[in-house]
């Protein structure tokens, strides 16, 4: 393998070495341009230095070792979406035809009686994957702004009482501040509660529907001050004498949507709130991804002792998955330059919202 000099786009090999000397790259390998050499400096600490040179000129780097030999891979960045996105547009058609079965359930519908029911279920599957749509774009957009690579999302169907398990969007980039970290982790929480509040403001003014079969029939929602606060201003009330009555299912969406906000500002891992807390605090977010698996194994033990047991599994295994995408690690950005005080602001009132949709017993199945 011949080493080849760099096209006029890519750094000059010899301008790396003060953090990673060179001594072969390959033009020609599938996977990018790859660099092979020594780090001068701590591995960790080489993509810190080298990847803002690479993305001032079109590309993200990986940092490798490969049968004992160091590699460094440049591959070209894109922003935008090549071709139809195929594997986003199933699972957001399969969603779609989850989120409609499982708004079946709270309408107290049949599918097995009548195939069309699904349709009529519409409002329910529209609030859900609205709200969700929201959330994720808010993401994509920002995502755009700072040019950071980002796909479109990505809807969970799942067979639940809910139909879904939410949405994601991949990053497979770098981040170059905190003020991209923050305006892109903040994105879909703010911009998913504006759709969560107008969502619920029109479904509590909806009327309520009568459910006498079904799972539904023995579930009982825990609402949040956000959703319980709505309806007060709104004038309407979300919990009936009548016990097979529930509210709109459209409120159920609202009620989707606060409580996936309420998730994603946990600041653990690569959630939202870990990005927002990341950028707010820096490094001293390790503490917090301490304190937040403790807090659930608190809460879950708390209504273990005081409240029967009720959504203990729920925050327990949540306390889990907290401790594991803990140890997976959260985002890093570039450039460690503190975030201003508007920042800081916009943060801090984004978690008071966040706690508004925060309920100890969110879900019970009764039966």
């Amino acid at each position: 393998m011949a080493t080849q000099s760099s096209p006029p786009e890519l750094p000059d090999p010899e301008s790396l070495a003060d953090t990673f000397r060179v001594y072969e790259v390959d033009m020609t390998a599938d996977d990018g341009v790859r660099y092979y050499g020594e780090p001068v400096t701590e591995s960790e600490q080489v993509i810190h230095r080298i990847a803002p040179v690479f993305r001032q000129r079109g590309y993200r780097v990986a940092l490798k070792k490969e049968m004992g030999e160091w590699v460094l891979i440049a591959r070209e960045r894109s922003l935008g979406v090549d071709g139809i996105p195929w594997l986003n547009v199933g699972l957001a058609v399969l969603t779609l035809v989850s989120t409609l079965y499982a708004g079946t359930r709270w309408y107290g519908l049949s599918v097995l009686e009548d195939p069309t029911a699904m349709l009529s279920a519409w409002p329910f599957a529209a609030a859900a994957l609205g709200i969700l749509t929201v959330h994720e774009f808010g993401h994509y957009v920002m995502s755009r702004y700072h040019e950071v690579e980002a796909s479109l999302p990505y809807f969970l169907p799942f067979p639940n009482v809910l139909g879904t398990l939410g949405a994601v969007i991949s990053m497979n980039d770098h981040i170059p501040d905190r003020r991209a970290l923050f305006d892109i982790g903040v994105a879909g929480p703010l911009a998913g509660l504006v759709a969560t509040v107008i969502v619920t403001a029109i479904g509590v003014t909806l009327p309520p529907v009568e459910v006498t079969r079904g799972i539904v029939t023995n579930i009982e929602l825990g609402y949040p001050l956000l959703l319980r606060g709505i309806a007060a201003l709104m004038g309407e009330q979300l919990e009936y004498a009548n016990p097979r009555l529930l509210p709109n299912p459209v409120v159920i969406g609202g009620w989707v949507g606060a409580f996936v906000t309420f998730l994603n500002l946990l600041p653990v891992g690569q959630l939202d709130g870990a990005h927002v807390a990341r950028s707010l605090f820096g490094d001293r977010l390790s503490l917090v991804q301490i304190a937040v698996p403790i807090a659930l194994f608190g809460l879950a033990g708390y209504l273990v002792a005081f409240e029967g047991g009720r959504a203990a599994g729920l925050w327990a295994f949540w306390g889990l998955l907290a401790l594991v995408f803990g140890r997976l690690g959260s985002a890093t950005p570039l450039d460690e330059t503190p975030l201003g005080l508007g920042r800081w602001a916009i943060g801090l009132v984004t978690f008071v919202l966040g706690m508004l949709c925060f309920v100890p017993v969110p879900l019970v199945i009764t039966i």
